[in-house]
């Protein structure tokens, strides 16, 4: 895959050397590259000043946080396929953890989904998109959760503040299954039955 180029100033390459999976606009090389050249959400190739590659980023150039690591692998972007990669190491890694399917299954940067929340609640999901380019994907999100799971509801919960920072619109938009009203949780052998509306976050916290 061909992506173009985000450059980063001298010496801003260290945080991400050391594991950190963000790139602020003030360590971003802007005679270089400059962001607004970006489009929200577009995929690029991240540079260090010496011109080594240090992998690959959804860029948002309106963000403070304007660069999200896909990958540290050169042209290795996210594509349908790969989203779908990740959501199945994620739930294959919750599976073992957890007896019963009430859990988070994906928790955005750790398993290489930046910007995506997934809540499993039995037979209904609960999906929260944060980054513009995530948003890209919603389609392929919702597929993958078909695919791997086969839920009965699904519903993107996409009202959180940092799509305010990101410049994305507020929305609920429930994409499969009957209308949900509650959600019927099991933790540490009791049930709770929560009213899905006005409940805060993913509706379970």
């Amino acid at each position: 895959m061909e992506f173009p180029t985000l450059y980063l100033r001298k010496g801003a390459e260290r945080r991400l050397r050391a594991g950190h999976l963000w790139v602020y606009s003030n360590e971003v090389d802007i005679r270089r590259s400059p962001l607004a050249t970006f489009e929200p959400g577009q995929q690029a190739e991240l540079r260090a000043s010496n011109d080594k590659c240090l992998g690959t980023v959804f860029v948002n150039p309106n963000a403070l946080i304007c660069g999200r690591l896909i990958s540290r692998g050169r042209r290795q972007g996210m594509t349908a396929q790969s989203l779908t990669q990740r959501l199945e190491i994620a739930l294959n890694l919750r599976q073992r953890l957890f007896p019963e399917p009430w859990y988070r299954w994906a928790f955005g940067d750790s398993d290489g989904l930046p910007g995506l929340v997934v809540d499993r609640f039995g037979d209904t999901i609960i999906v929260q998109i944060s980054t513009a380019g995530m948003e890209g994907f919603k389609d392929a999100v919702v597929t993958a959760i078909q695919r791997l799971v086969h839920p009965k509801v699904i519903v993107l919960r996409n009202d959180g503040k940092m799509r305010q920072a990101e410049g994305l619109s507020s929305y609920i938009e429930q994409v499969q299954g009957e209308p949900l009203e509650t959600l019927e949780i099991r933790e540490n052998g009791l049930v709770y039955r929560v009213p899905f509306a006005g409940s805060q976050k993913t509706g379970w916290f």
